[in-house]
């Protein structure tokens, strides 16, 4: 049963004034008091995750037509700007560029979440219904979240420049081999690549915290994003074992979905999605 009845801590006061503008907006009292609930958070296990894989790939698999169409723009992007570092003399944010890019992600798969939505109500799913979200009433609570991940990848990518500057002050690379020299055969090239595993990993758990249900309970719910938001941690801090395996299980398959190329991702990624999605009923008691 969901909790009606909450006191804010000064944090949420806060954090509620400023994601008011991406919530939804209605005069009926009603509305808004279930929009305000507080959802209840189930108890999930690593067999859910593997119930959830193995129903995402199943999502995947019969849709997969429509959802190699929508997956496929993501490493296109990632490519895109593994070239431009290369073009602009950026070598040492190629992989801040590529990891970091892994933090929208769920972003990336709003449109998977919609399928698999349709696909358990029993509903038409092909790529032109998944572009049903952008005319749903979330979708003004979805934009917000997608700023705030775009949010966490710039900062992700300021700081990733910060620790390359002092790693290669002396010399920056100017092409790929004396980079990889620099990175394997110095002792500041090690120190900036533990630095940097080390501040992207907090990166990560902050992102995979604030986002890990957010989206589909968005979609699949009138809750403002505040509230989204509340209940992704609260899943994360219910189940922190849990929660941190699906976090290796995601940053593993995201590893080998870069190769080659990062085209391994026009599958990794929408099984992931749709899993997501899966692993949201499962964590999230529905009303």
């Amino acid at each position: 049963m969901a909790i009606q009845n909450h006191v804010e801590n000064p944090v949420e006061y806060v954090f509620k004034g400023l994601l008011a503008p991406f919530s939804h907006r209605t005069s009926d009292p009603a509305a808004r008091a279930a929009a305000r609930a507080r959802p209840q958070v189930l108890r999930v296990s690593a067999a859910d995750l593997r119930a959830s894989l193995r129903e995402g790939f199943e999502d995947f698999m019969a849709a997969r037509d429509d959802v190699l169409f929508i997956a496929i723009v993501y490493p296109l992007a990632g490519l895109v700007l593994a070239a431009i570092a290369f073009r602009n003399d950026l070598l040492p944010m190629i992989f801040p560029l590529l990891s970091g890019f892994a933090l929208l992600g769920p972003l990336a798969a709003v449109g998977l979440y919609e399928i698999s939505r349709r696909r358990e109500a029993g509903e038409p799913a092909d790529w032109t219904k998944a572009a049903a979200v952008l005319r749903s009433p979330a979708l003004p609570s979805v934009a917000g979240m997608g700023l705030i991940l775009v949010g966490l990848f710039l900062l992700w990518l300021a700081t990733a420049y910060q620790i390359s500057l002092i790693a290669f002050a002396d010399a920056p690379p100017v092409t790929l081999e004396s980079f990889l020299a620099q990175v394997f055969a110095t002792g500041e090239g090690w120190a900036m690549a533990a630095i940097g595993i080390a501040v992207g990993f907090v990166f990560a758990v902050v992102a995979l915290a604030l986002s890990v249900v957010t989206f589909p309970l968005l979609l699949d719910r009138d809750t403002d994003l505040d509230v989204a938001i509340g209940t992704s941690l609260r899943v994360v801090r219910e189940n922190p074992g849990t929660m941190a395996l699906w976090g290796l299980i995601v940053a593993g398959l995201l590893v080998l979905g870069s190769l080659p190329a990062l085209l391994g991702l026009i599958v990794v990624l929408p099984v992931l999605g749709h899993a997501s999605w899966r692993l949201y009923r499962r964590a999230v008691a529905p009303v």
